[in-house]
C-alpha cells in the first residue's frame, strides 16, 4: 500500500481541470445511457451500482435533474440503442500508453476524429489489446479528509479489501477491486466519510517516466485534444509524471 500519491500535485491540479472541462453534460448523458444499456436495461440506481455513480457524477456538475431523467427515460425506451461504447487504445508521443472509452451513435465519425487527432500529434492509434494488458481495471473511490486522519480512512479501507490507498492533497484515493467497489463506498459512507467520487478506473501496472518539459507538455495537449472530444468518456495513460 502506498501512503503518498506519486504524481506529483502539477498534474493533479492539471488533471482536476481536464475533468471539470471534459466531462460535458453530453458526457454524462451518455455515461448514463450506457450504464442503462450495460445493466440490462435497469433504471433503478439501486439496482444498477454503474447507474448509480453516472447520476452521482452528474448530480455533482450540477447536471439538472430534467437532464438526468431525460437521459434515463431515453435508455428505457430504447430511443439510445444508437449510442454504444468504444475503446480505443495507442501510444500518445514519446510512447506513452492511452486508452480510450467513448460512447458514440456513429463509430466511424468518433474513430475518424480520435485518428486525426492521433496523426496531428504523431501519435499511433493501436489494435485492441495493444496496451490494454499495461492496465488494471479497479474501482476508485476519492474521499474527502475534512478533518479526519489518513490513518482513520486507511483503517477502514484496508479492513474492507482496498487494493491499494494514495493520499492526495485534502482527500485520500482508495482503489478495489471492481466487484467491491460498491462495497466499500458504502462501508465509507456507514464510517462518516464524504465521497467526492467513486467509479471504475483503469490503473497502469507499467508506467513511463517523462522528465523533459516540452515533452511533457506535447503529451498534455494531445491528452487534452482527445478528452475534447464529445464522444470521449474517459481517458487514461500511463504517464508518470516526477
Amino acid at each position: 500500500m502506498s501512503g503518498h500519491s506519486k504524481w506529483s500535485q502539477i498534474k493533479r491540479q492539471k488533471e482536476k481541470a481536464d475533468i471539470k472541462r471534459g466531462l460535458t453534460f453530453t458526457k454524462l448523458a451518455n455515461a448514463i445511457i450506457i450504464a442503462v444499456k450495460n445493466g440490462g436495461g435497469v433504471t433503478d440506481p439501486n439496482q444498477n451500482f454503474r447507474l448509480r455513480l453516472a447520476i452521482d457524477s452528474a448530480r455533482a456538475y450540477n447536471m439538472p435533474k430534467e437532464n438526468i431523467e431525460r437521459a434515463i427515460q431515453r435508455a428505457a425506451k430504447k430511443k439510445a440503442g444508437d449510442i454504444e461504447e468504444v475503446i480505443y487504445e495507442g501510444f500518445a508521443p514519446f510512447g506513452v500508453s492511452v486508452i480510450i472509452e467513448a460512447a458514440t451513435d456513429n463509430p466511424q465519425r468518433t474513430t475518424a476524429n480520435i485518428r486525426n487527432i492521433f496523426n496531428k500529434w504523431g501519435a499511433s492509434l493501436g489494435q485492441p489489446g495493444s496496451v490494454s494488458y499495461q492496465f488494471s481495471k479497479l474501482g476508485k473511490i476519492t474521499v474527502g479528509k475534512n478533518g479526519r486522519s489518513f490513518d482513520e480512512i486507511f483503517s477502514v479501507a484496508v479492513e474492507n479489501g482496498a487494493e491499494d490507498v494514495d493520499e492526495e492533497d485534502d482527500n485520500i484515493v482508495i482503489f478495489t477491486k471492481t466487484q467491491e467497489l460498491s462495497k466499500m463506498r458504502d462501508k465509507l459512507i456507514e464510517s462518516g466519510f464524504k465521497i467526492v467520487d467513486a467509479g471504475l478506473f483503469r490503473k497502469p501496472t507499467v508506467t513511463i517516466d517523462i522528465k523533459d518539459p516540452d515533452q511533457l507538455s506535447k503529451i498534455d495537449n494531445f491528452l487534452d485534444s482527445i478528452n475534447n472530444l464529445d464522444d470521449v468518456q474517459n481517458v487514461y495513460s500511463n504517464l508518470r509524471q516526477l
